[in-house]
């Protein structure tokens, strides 16, 4: 059974009131090195290997880039970005017709936002990913990963009240 040591990335700069999943944002690279600096603490307390996989976003990224400097093997992972929400991303959430937000929050599984990605593919890349660890993995992702590792493998609906809040930026979710 895997044991994921899972990262949510610093806060992004330039997010607050938008729409954010795959547009890349930088992070300020003082939280990206004190972020480093916890995991790398982290890693050394419970013995856990220095390796990391990171998605490919920057605001994930940053963080791998100092600990590679401090000889960590850091590997980015496309399964680890963030929801794709098509053309919402980026976007001001008060510039996205509501309609379209209730269309997603009645089928929140399997709608598309944006015309982007239902979070049932999120969901299944993030299932694609824990089924290849078998030991303890180190990871830096996103909010919507990070719940969507919650989910059962299983789950055929959800409803947007089921769909928690997002972990607070930088704070550590570990999961068997």
């Amino acid at each position: 059974m895997p044991e994921l040591w899972a990262w949510r990335h610093p806060r992004a700069e330039g997010a607050a009131g938008r729409c954010i999943g795959r547009t890349d944002l930088p992070v300020d690279a003082r939280r990206a090195k004190r972020l480093a600096h916890r995991i790398r603490a982290t890693a050394r307390r419970h013995g856990l290997p220095r390796t990391a996989w990171v998605s490919p976003l920057q605001r994930a990224r940053a963080v791998g880039r100092w600990l590679a400097r401090w000889g960590w093997r850091v590997q980015v992972d496309a399964r680890l970005a963030e929801l794709d929400f098509g053309r919402w991303d980026g976007q001001p959430w008060d510039r996205i017709a509501w309609a379209e937000v209730e269309a997603w929050q009645a089928d929140l599984l399997h709608h598309a936002p944006g015309g982007g990605e239902p979070l049932a593919a999120l969901a299944a890349r993030v299932q694609a990913f824990v089924a290849e660890h078998d030991g303890p993995a180190i990871v830096v992702t996103h909010g919507g990963w990070l719940n969507a590792l919650r989910l059962p493998a299983d789950a055929r609906t959800l409803a947007a009240a089921d769909w928690p809040a997002p972990p607070p930026h930088a704070s550590l979710t570990r999961w068997r």
